[in-house]
């Protein structure tokens, strides 16, 4: 006879099956049977017009944008090859020429 697990929230051995789940009569807690598939998504960056944009895109700056800490302007109309998706607040990691390495945000961004 199959041994079933015991309940992951209180350890309770009188667990039983009910379909496709474990149910624990204790605390009634419910898990399935099959351990989840990872539920890995993939993150998807959208420009300020709503383009999908990958790693390896052009892009071109659709606002003057100030660069903090500089008395610097990248200016409308930039275009910026060669972006790299990144996780966190600013979602491009580039490098502009005349500038040097910088992040942006995809909202001030369209797809060249």
């Amino acid at each position: 006879m199959d041994t079933l697990p015991s309940c992951p929230a209180c350890s309770s051995t009188y667990t039983y099956e009910d379909g496709p789940l474990y149910v624990c009569p204790e605390c009634a807690h419910e898990w399935p049977q099959t351990p989840a598939e990872s539920a890995v998504e993939e993150r998807v960056v959208r420009d300020a017009f709503g383009s999908v944009l990958n790693d390896g895109d052009a892009v071109t700056v659709i606002k003057d944008l100030k660069i903090k800490g500089s008395s610097s302007v990248v200016k409308v109309g930039t275009k910026v090859r060669n972006i790299r998706l990144i996780d966190g607040d600013h979602d491009i990691d580039c490098r502009i020429d005349g500038i040097g390495a910088m992040q942006l945000k995809s909202e001030f961004v369209k797809k060249a």
